[in-house]
């Protein structure tokens, strides 16, 4: 191991960082692409004065040796064995070539940054982005576009006067622009596996971002944020890596997180995809971020939500055989993963403490994976899969309540393990959530029309005291007769079929507490 006490304070106070990287996240196998000698058809960082001390900011010679690798196309790659000090400047890495960080670890100090909002790296393309003027109007599910683009593309379409997701609760706003993300190849043929969900009769703002058709990867690397120490409120960091190319591959990637005090300021995500169609995050380690509270809109104390990997504005996007480093069911570390606005978002082989789809996903699967203490919140649409995967929340699924809880579509729960609070004493309710009926999020919301359970072991073998049994739904809100009047009605689910649903405490299920609101369920048992 080098010795880092030669120099000086800095170091000393990082000095521990490097180490707990080594120790949290060991060598992969995996990671054998680095040589000692340097090869002329890659990039070294140390070729634009990068030291790899540890101490040394090696920013700009980071920057300068991708924008070097860019110009000419050729891979990067980090010195073996080196640890790169990256400070608080206000600058950008641009990764446009195939980019190996091995064995190489970074220190991202952000204790004293000029600018929160500047990510560290930003994978992007080469080819440029186009503004579609042509298209006045979309409908909901519409096929084609009349246009052609000289690339199949990934489209944003915008409409600043009609406004959705409209919060309620603790955090409440006035909503969001209604927006929609869909792949569309040269013709503008639709990809009908991102269906465009809403009506445009005004579109505002419609760009396509052009798909590259070459993969990019990005190997490895060990990297240590040094935690902002800013006052707790709504004031994001992103100070990681973006990505807004789409075809990207990140492989083997470890972040953890140092520095965290009794306060500070929360972050959007080591990890953030955005605008892209086709990300793949593989055999990585993030980690869950300690949780700060604030006083929210509705003034009154709320947690403030701090992911490591985020994913809005995106398609496709997979996650394969990722593990969070920390303890998934430390009920003080906030949730790990979000997404806003994406569609077709996959787990398999996947360790988080949560999957949180906030302002809408459409199509998601989750399967082979284990789900912590947050277990799963969504809103949305399309068929919601769940498979062979183990959720240890207080419910098996949230619907978010402060944006309607609602998701027009359909449910799947296959071959699952549901553990209530991870065996602590609990209540046991498969889909849990709340609506009044008195509040206009800007859209109906629905329950899923069809629930499908085709083999759930329900472990609630710790209940709390009166437990009745498990409740395929909560309450939802008060509507338990006919004199309740809903202002904006709920659309209910339809039918749910169940079949090998085991209950390890013996008890039957229950369908709801609410035996007026679900009266019209049809339940087919098999």
């Amino acid at each position: 191991m080098p010795n880092f006490f030669r120099y000086g304070n800095k170091l000393n106070s990082l000095l521990l960082l490097p180490l707990f990287v080594w120790i949290t996240c060991p060598a992969d196998s995996r990671m054998t692409g680095l040589v000692d000698s340097h090869d002329s058809k890659v990039v070294y960082y140390s070729e634009y004065g990068a030291v790899g001390d540890g101490v040394t900011d090696d920013f700009d010679a980071i920057i300068k040796a991708h924008d070097a690798a860019n110009k000419v196309g050729v891979k990067v790659r980090a010195d073996a064995g080196a640890t790169y000090y990256i400070g608080g400047a206000d600058k950008t890495a641009q990764i446009q070539t195939d980019t190996d960080w091995g064995d190489a670890r970074f220190i991202i100090d952000d204790t004293n940054v000029e600018n929160r909002e500047a990510q560290i790296f930003n994978v992007s393309s080469k080819l440029p982005s186009i503004q579609i003027t042509t298209v006045k109007t979309l409908e909901k599910n519409q096929k084609n576009l009349d246009l052609t683009l000289p690339y199949n593309s990934f489209v944003i379409v915008t409409d600043n006067t009609t406004k959705r997701y409209i919060r309620q609760g603790i955090n409440p706003d006035n909503g969001s622009d209604q927006t929609d993300v869909f792949v569309v190849d040269k013709n503008g043929k639709v990809d009908m596996k991102t269906p465009i969900i809403w009506d445009f009769n005004n579109i505002t703002s419609m760009t396509a971002y052009p798909i590259d058709e070459k993969k990019l990867t990005v190997r490895g690397g060990y990297f240590t944020t040094v935690a902002n120490q800013a006052e707790s409120r709504y004031t994001y960091y992103a100070r990681g890596i973006a990505i807004t190319r789409s075809n990207v591959v990140i492989d083997g990637l470890c972040h953890v997180i140092t520095g965290e005090l009794d306060h500070g300021a929360p972050y959007r995500g080591f990890i953030m995809i955005l605008n892209c169609s086709g990300g793949v995050i593989q055999n990585c380690k993030p980690s869950g971020h300690k949780t700060y509270v604030t006083i929210g809109d509705a003034n009154v104390p709320v947690s403030m939500g701090s992911y490591d990997v985020e994913v809005s504005r995106s398609a496709h996007v997979t996650f394969e055989n990722c593990k969070q480093i920390n303890d998934i069911h430390d009920v003080s570390l906030w949730g790990i993963f979000a997404s806003n606005y994406s569609k077709n978002i996959t787990f398999d082989r996947v360790e988080f403490s949560r999957f949180d789809a906030h302002m809408g996903v459409t199509n998601a699967t989750i399967r082979n994976s284990v789900l912590g203490h947050h277990g799963i919140s969504i809103t949305g649409g399309g068929v919601f899969l769940v498979e062979n995967t183990k959720v240890c929340g207080t419910n098996f699924i949230l619907l978010r309540g402060d944006y309607g809880s609602t998701f027009n579509g359909e449910f799947i729960i296959r071959n699952c393990e549901y553990v209530p609070r991870n065996g602590a004493p609990s209540d046991a309710i498969v889909v849990n959530g709340y609506y009044s009926g008195q509040h206009d999020f800007g859209y109906t919301c629905y329950m899923p029309e069809k629930i499908t359970i085709d083999g759930l072991v329900i472990n609630d073998g710790n209940p709390v005291d009166g437990y009745p049994g498990p409740r395929i739904f909560c309450p939802f809100n008060e509507y338990t007769s006919e004199e309740y009047v809903e202002k904006y009605p709920y659309m209910i689910t339809r039918e749910i079929e169940i079949r090998n649903l085991t209950v390890k405490s013996g008890k039957p299920y229950i369908l709801s507490d609410n035996q007026y609101l679900f009266r019209n369920v049809v339940i087919t048992e098999k």
